[in-house]
């Protein structure tokens, strides 16, 4: 099977070479045999077609034209597996059905923009299973108070429960990426603690207090045209001091203070 299109370096193609690792995915993904999957990057297909034979129905979008030639070589392998030529930013995820699991070894050039989509649609996906850089994992998990904790920490944590699985070494693909992986496991949360309206004054807190990380929160709110009483007021009354810095503030705190400063002032 050497007959593989090789790695377009433009886009970061390390293809998962081992078996073990799909195997640990899938059980991840607890799929039943009614489920509709989304696969995200499915390469040379080692992590297809292992979905094809746990769920129901696999949708993969590959953005090569030459891998996604390669897969329908191999069509009649995985009949139950729609393979789409797209780039996943693009591709209208709004369209797959409801309780469809995202299980993919997502490109680390666009796993952050792809993250927010996929969790701005979490109503539509109850659980993924990512493989990811390890740093963007350890930032996904990251707890207040440290250097990993920021915008994606908040937004990530703020929209799902979410396991850093297990890691995976370098060894595992072809070629070897220069950088750690890791899997992590996303529950989406049912219900949401803001309203749509809130939720964009939310993005908007959250992006803005970690726009200037070495200022307090105050100061990184007002470069950004918060209005520096209101931040100030609000800070008090959730018992923080005005003198606090974004990186240690609670996803509920941030979610206190989206509700303290009026939507009209941000």
């Amino acid at each position: 099977m050497d007959n593989f299109p090789p790695p377009n370096k433009r886009l970061g193609q390390n293809f998962l070479i081992d078996p073990n690792i799909v195997r640990k995915i899938v059980a991840l993904a607890e799929l039943g045999p009614n489920d509709h999957v989304l696969e995200i990057g499915p390469g040379r297909g080692i992590l297809t077609e292992a979905l094809s034979h746990a769920a129901n129905r696999v949708t993969a979008v590959e953005v090569d034209p030459r891998l996604h030639a390669y897969l329908e070589t191999r069509q009649a392998e995985f009949p139950n597996v729609e393979l789409v030529c797209e780039d996943a930013l693009a591709y209208p995820v709004e369209s797959l059905p409801t309780g469809t699991v995202v299980v993919a070894n997502l490109p680390y050039y666009i796993s952050t923009p792809l993250l927010f989509r996929l969790l701005d649609q979490r109503g539509r996906f109850p659980r993924m299973v990512l493989m990811l850089q390890a740093e963007v994992a350890d930032r996904l998990v990251a707890k207040p108070g440290g250097s990993d904790y920021g915008v994606l920490s908040v937004m990530a944590q703020y929209a799902a429960d979410i396991t850093k699985a297990f890691k995976v070494s370098a060894q595992c693909f072809r070629p070897r990426p220069e950088v750690a992986s890791a899997v992590v496991l996303l529950r989406a949360k049912e219900h949401s603690r803001l309203s749509p309206q809130e939720e964009v004054s939310f993005r908007s807190l959250v992006k803005a207090a970690f726009a200037h990380r070495r200022k307090t929160l105050v100061n990184s709110l007002k470069d950004e045209g918060y209005d520096q009483k209101l931040v100030t007021d609000a800070l008090v009354s959730i018992n923080l001091s005005p003198t606090a810095r974004a990186e240690i503030l609670s996803v509920a705190q941030f979610i206190e203070l989206t509700r303290l400063i009026p939507v009209s002032k941000i």
